[in-house]
């Protein structure tokens, strides 16, 4: 018997245009997907996947490099692809009732940087979550997912919250920061966000309420362990 469901919520983007016009290849992370899922579905949740439109993003084959992504991105790409294989087509987003749910992750890549940020129907979903103290968690660049929650007013629900993306400085090691339309912990700053720095690369987790955020693909197994001890 299922404890809940847990709704991740992927982009659907797989390119990231560069301020000169060229296309970056971007898909989900690995880790940031099956380190969630896993621990989910391990605890006893059943978990579902949508997007914008439906639409299955491919994998960032840089997560699946273990000079990048360490040496357990085979096990994560195996787990990730095994999970979407399994799940079918990922559920289309504006189909999405939050009340079927009891928590919701926003694992990264570059694609929530690319539509996540600015889509109305994630929006109207987080909004509704946050108001039912449902735990929301991203992770990396999935936090970028959170800018989507805006009032009638166009004022973001999340500012004034204690938070952790993935740092302007790790963009930078990464070599994707140049060209970079805006930078993701410097956009959720000048909105309004708490945002807590750690080391580069090194776990690091921020709780603020039902607000669960990890740093970057090394905070995502604790991402999921915080928001299951939330629930229980």
């Amino acid at each position: 018997m299922s404890k809940g469901k847990v709704l991740i919520v992927m982009s659907a983007a797989d390119v990231w245009e560069r301020t000169d016009g060229s296309k970056y290849p971007t898909g989900y992370w690995a880790e940031e997907l099956a380190a969630p899922h896993e621990k989910f579905v391990e605890a006893g949740y059943t978990v579902d996947f949508a997007s914008p439109g439906g639409v299955l993003q491919p994998l960032d084959e840089h997560s699946a490099d273990p000079a990048v992504a360490g040496e357990e991105c085979g096990h994560h790409v195996a787990h990730a692809r095994k999970a979407l294989r399994e799940f079918g087509p990922p559920l289309k987003l504006d189909e999405i009732d939050i009340d079927d749910y009891v928590a919701v992750v926003l694992p990264g890549g570059h694609g929530p940087v690319v539509d996540l940020f600015q889509d109305a129907d994630l929006g109207r979903l987080l909004a509704k979550a946050d108001q039912d103290g449902k735990p929301i968690g991203a992770v990396c660049h999935g936090p970028a997912a959170l800018l989507s929650a805006t009032d009638e007013d166009g004022d973001w629900l999340f500012a004034g919250r204690r938070m952790t993306a993935f740092t302007d400085e790790e963009e930078r090691m990464f070599g994707t920061a140049e060209g970079a339309p805006w930078l993701l912990a410097s956009r959720l700053r000048e909105l309004g966000a708490v945002h807590v720095e750690g080391a580069a690369y090194q776990q690091h987790n921020i709780v603020d309420g039902n607000l669960f955020t990890g740093q970057n693909p090394a905070s995502s197994a604790r991402l999921a362990e915080d928001m299951i001890a939330a629930l229980r």
